[in-house]
């Protein structure tokens, strides 16, 4: 059984690159060689503000996937371990309209 990875790249330009893997080390590296994909190697030194490991691939999946769809906001949250903030920032946020 492999662990699988969840993590945060925080690039040279200071935006987040969320993926996973099973081999940690590897991907970090190879991203730093910029061999870990176009939008890291265009934006290299990285480094990793945040790593969660899992024992299947399935739930590690599961998390990237909804990081992704997170604002950078909700993503420097979960950086800081800031729980309380991911949840205010998961509520959705209501205007009021007047007429």
């Amino acid at each position: 059984m492999h662990i699988h990875f969840v993590y945060i790249l925080k690039c040279n330009d200071g935006s987040f690159y969320t993926v996973l893997t099973n081999n940690i080390e590897q991907r970090i590296a190879e991203h730093n060689n910029k061999q870990g994909g176009e939008y890291t190697a265009l934006r290299t030194p990285v480094d990793v503000v945040f790593l969660e490991s899992f024992p299947s691939k399935s739930e590690a999946i599961i998390l990237e996937r909804q990081i992704k769809g997170w604002s950078r906001k909700k993503k420097q949250a979960l950086i800081e371990g800031n729980w309380s903030k991911i949840a205010h920032l998961a509520k959705k946020q209501f205007h009021k309209h007047t007429s």
